[in-house]
């Protein structure tokens, strides 16, 4: 029983730690789905189908849904799902690592390779360190935001507000955008005090943990400025803010009894939710214009930072791609941004998940047009939110075929784990002797 024991160890050691990740995830997934079948998970029926969408929904921390959480599942399946979007928010293997390497076996190799990957940390991050911070940071982070929330939903008269605090904190920081509410936060539309609130969460968790941890070590005085990939990740982010939320106060068909800071808290939050990929929502998303819904699918291809709770394409991709269109327009053979050189490797994993992406989404059009009989730009719209894992939907959701929800819980999987990711664990490689990445940026 030892040799073998031993011999698994060796085996995982020497795969690719891609192959962990998908691996890792879809157990995740699998456990899940397998906890919300049992039947005092359900306080009414769900299909076996429509559990597994919402596992892997957690687990990717999407947010779309079939089924509505709040009356569907009771107590024991509310906190199976709080649980899957939490593992699934700080990556499956930081808990497990964190008791690993400051509990159990300090030296583990296994841990310490997974973890490094899932987080894309650059060299010269020790991964110890770096899981106590984060660990700490988001525990705290939530149990700040959950007394917060729960004096608001108090005050509000919202039933359960205890629960109600704890399963929204979590569900914001880990950019989740699970509700127990039917209609997620558009009775709170003009709320300034909770708008703000999840929107710091999610931005707490959205904004990455490189950044967190880079901020710590310069209030610690361990490092004399923040690292370029998080000064990347801070100015574009507050560019998409501002920006997004200026074109849908623009572009919104706003009622006209609506007072214009509402108007502009409602069109902060929907720009926020999209960018980074909570999925609440305070507007009803069917009914926007199309100039609004095309902000919202721009917002939800780039905003999510690496290292962070989102997941499809990273915001440092696009300065990347910034970097590159610049570069050829003014014909340099170099690619520059914010005055640094973006190095050859990092522009072609930029360039590879872009890629990938389109021709995912592509693929996955063109089948959902296929099997179903909902317009094209709903079908879009929920695409593009489950591969971006951000949980905003136009209402087709529900009405997805079973063929449909297959093809969506794919894109879900695919966004969470990452396509440069998936493309080296199908490539079917192993990683033997594998060291850190040298680059100072990540995407």
């Amino acid at each position: 029983m030892k040799r073998a024991l031993v011999r698994l160890r060796r085996r995982l050691l020497d795969l690719h730690s891609a192959k962990l990740l998908v691996a890792g995830y879809a157990a995740y997934m699998m456990i899940g789905w397998l906890l919300l079948c049992l039947p005092f998970s359900q306080s009414a029926p769900v299909s076996a189908l429509d559990n597994l969408f919402t596992a892997v929904s957690a687990v990717s921390t999407t947010g779309l849904v079939t089924i509505d959480p709040g009356s569907h599942y009771s107590w024991f399946g509310q906190l199976v799902v709080v649980a899957l979007i939490q593992a699934g928010g700080l990556g499956y293997m930081t808990l497990i690592s964190f008791v690993i390497l400051t509990a159990v076996n300090p030296r583990s190799r296994l841990s310490l390779k997974v973890s490094r990957s899932a987080f894309a940390l650059p060299h010269g991050y020790e991964v110890r360190d770096f899981l106590r911070r984060i660990v700490i940071y988001a525990l705290a982070v939530e149990a700040l935001g959950a007394l917060i929330l729960y004096f608001l939903l108090l005050g509000r008269g919202v039933e359960a507000p205890a629960w109600s605090a704890i399963f929204h904190t979590v569900s914001a920081f880990c950019t989740a955008g699970f509700s127990l509410n039917p209609n997620s936060f558009e009775s709170f539309v003009g709320d300034t005090p909770i708008s703000l609130t999840l929107a710091g969460l999610s931005y707490a968790g959205g904004i990455g943990f490189l950044v967190v941890d880079d901020g710590w070590r310069v209030l610690t005085r361990k490092s004399p400025r923040l690292g370029f990939t998080s000064r990347v990740i801070l100015r574009l982010t507050g560019i998409l803010a501002v920006a997004g939320t200026l074109l849908l106060l623009l572009v919104t068909v706003w009622p006209a009894d609506m007072p214009p800071w509402e108007r502009l808290l409602a069109a902060f939050f929907q720009a926020m939710t999209a960018q980074t990929t909570v999925g609440f929502n305070t507007l009803p998303i069917g009914t926007l214009a199309l100039p609004a819904i095309m902000v919202i699918y721009l917002l939800m291809i780039f905003g999510a930072s690496p290292a962070g709770t989102g997941g499809g394409l990273k915001i440092t991709t696009l300065a990347v791609l910034i970097g590159i269109v610049r570069s050829v327009s003014r014909e340099r053979q170099t690619v520059t941004f914010m005055r640094r050189t973006i190095p050859e490797q990092v522009r072609t994993t930029a360039i590879a998940a872009c890629a990938l992406y389109v021709l995912i989404l592509g693929s996955a059009l063109f089948l959902l047009s296929l099997t179903e009989t909902i317009g094209f730009e709903q079908l879009l719209f929920e695409s593009l939110s489950a591969l971006g894992t951000v949980g905003l939907s136009m209402g087709a959701t529900g009405s997805l075929s079973e063929l449909g929800k297959i093809i969506v819980i794919f894109l879900m999987f695919v966004g969470r784990v990452g396509f440069v990711t998936l493309g080296i664990a199908a490539a079917g490689r192993d990683e033997s002797g594998a060291g850190d990445s040298d680059e100072v940026f990540v995407v």
